[in-house]
């Protein structure tokens, strides 16, 4: 019997197996492994993880008593699922309009979104992510020039990024703003949106509060993945943006709960 042909169970019991003997497994070496599709193994994953035998993680799994309050550093999670994550931000920017007040928060897909608002005019940006600022802070002939406004919250970097606590708190409840753009670790039905950092948790709600619409943004990979604290749920959702890998039973529950799904398309 090919690896292609075994039975669910089979493939899922050899899946676990792994799981216990190492600690954790990514989706790419299990589609290398057991010769199946990537999205073969992430429905394999969520069947696993909705039966408490492991945790999904992004970009693939950990053994159940291992938590997700560990968060990776904003270089780590940089280049993972870059193809998922700029058809998420090519969707997501089409959502920004001229002139208008943008907040984007911490996180690579954030990120993403914030590489394709360069040449919006008349843009003003409020942001608690270092890179997004330094991405978008004026330089040479665009110092003074009145098409993009930049403002940087204060507060306290996280392993992420992303500056939070009061002071960032502060800041961001004395503005209002058009759009938020916010990133999250992981998206499940029962959580809504999550991430490990209670901080940026609590940052994240303070950029909510501001913002007349949000817009979350996380590639397919972040379905099912709970985080230690959630900042949103997901009927207060006004955009969800994500990609094309996202799987039929996700759409159904996000069409059915948020807003407006809008899935970009990924390149080949």
């Amino acid at each position: 019997m090919t690896e292609a042909a075994r039975l669910a169970p089979q493939r899922r019991a050899l899946i676990l197996d792994i799981v216990r003997r190492d600690g954790a497994v990514r989706v790419t070496e299990l589609v290398e492994q057991l010769g199946v599709s990537d999205m073969t193994i992430r429905r394999d994953l969520d069947v696993l993880a909705r039966s408490g035998a492991l945790s999904k993680v992004h970009g693939g799994a950990i053994r159940s008593s291992v938590t997700t309050a560990d968060e990776p550093a904003f270089e780590t999670k940089a280049g993972l699922e870059s193809q998922a994550k700029a058809a998420v931000a090519e969707a997501a920017s089409a959502l920004v309009k001229p002139g208008s007040v943008v907040a984007i928060s911490g996180g690579t897909t954030s990120y993403a979104v914030a590489s394709r608002l360069r040449d919006v005019p008349g843009l003003t940006v409020v942001t608690n992510s270092l890179p997004v600022a330094d991405l978008l802070r004026p330089t040479g002939a665009e110092l003074g020039s009145p098409e993009r406004t930049l403002l940087l919250t204060g507060g306290s970097p996280t392993k992420s990024a992303s500056l939070v606590g009061p002071l960032a708190d502060q800041a961001i409840r004395s503005l209002q703003v058009d759009l938020l753009i916010i990133g999250a670790h992981g998206i499940s039905e029962r959580a809504g949106a999550t991430t490990p950092n209670l901080a940026e948790a609590q940052t994240n709600r303070a950029l909510i509060d501001c913002a007349t619409q949000v817009a979350v943004v996380a590639d397919h990979t972040k379905w099912g993945v709970v985080g230690l604290s959630r900042f949103i749920t997901l009927p207060e959702i006004d955009y969800f943006v994500s990609d094309d890998g996202l799987d039929a039973e996700a759409r159904t529950v996000l069409s059915d709960s948020v807003g407006r799904l809008i899935l970009g398309t990924s390149q080949p």
